[in-house]
């Protein structure tokens, strides 16, 4: 029988419900999507510039693979996962509100348009449709979630870096949570996976934002999982991963 799945739908995010979402963990998708929402356009008569065409597609946009590897992973396990859907690049929902890149303004050495000298009225117009009601949505599912111990969030990381190629397959992030970690990482070696401790980022600098934020609002556990981009777009490799890391993490 189809797993039940509900999924309510907002400018900002969309809210999935996989069974009754009584899993052990509740997820979220912060760089699921390069989209531009219809109604934060025409609220603020934003369009993509010409300039900045050359950033659509790329990890600067989104995380490619990211929302597939969510989506399966929380079907898999029936949990709740809340996958934003604006492209970083308009505001990144996974960072502080004081963040220095918040709003990014430099890729790659090149200028990114849409973020050269933003008023704070066009800062408070993407806090206010994007970063905020994400939040929000976030916030309710992880209260709603009293069966959850942990907050999973779902990131990618690129095949190259600074011109050397990556051969990590999968990076388990954390702040506090070392014997979580450890175990999830330990859980991953057995199965065959190329995996790290913090790597490519470390969840100890502050880069698991979300997870943390709202996880200690509400006493949760907080991981970020980080899955290389020409991997996680590979349904092979996902087909392999998802439910190792479902039986982690059930």
């Amino acid at each position: 029988m189809a797993l039940r799945h509900h999924v309510e739908t907002h400018d900002a995010y969309a809210s999935h419900v996989f069974g009754d979402g009584s899993a052990g963990i509740v997820m979220t998708c912060e760089h699921a999507s390069e989209r531009v929402p219809e109604g934060f356009a025409r609220e603020v008569g934003f369009t993509w510039p010409e300039a900045d065409a050359w950033l659509r597609g790329t990890h600067w946009a989104y995380d490619l693979g990211a929302e597939a590897i969510a989506l399966e992973h929380a079907a898999a396990v029936g949990a709740r996962l809340v996958c934003a859907r604006f492209s970083r690049l308009l505001v990144d929902p996974n960072r502080p509100i004081t963040s220095d890149t918040l709003f990014r303004d430099v890729a790659e050495g090149r200028t990114i348009t849409m973020n050269r000298a933003l008023s704070q009225r066009a800062k408070e117009a993407r806090v206010g449709l994007l970063y905020e009601p994400f939040h929000a949505a976030v916030d309710r599912a992880v209260s709603e979630s009293t069966r959850a111990e942990v907050v999973f969030a779902v990131h990618t990381f690129t095949n190259e870096y600074e011109g050397q190629r990556r051969s990590l397959e999968v990076g388990i992030l954390f702040d506090r949570e070392d014997a979580l970690g450890a175990r999830v990482i330990a859980g991953l070696r057995t199965a065959g996976f190329d995996v790290a401790a913090n790597e490519p980022w470390s969840g100890k600098a502050g880069l698991i934002h979300v997870a943390s934020h709202h996880g200690d609002r509400y006493g949760k556990r907080a991981l970020e999982l980080e899955v290389r981009q020409d991997l996680a777009e590979n349904p092979a490799f996902r087909a392999r991963l998802v439910p190792v890391l479902a039986d982690l993490l059930r």
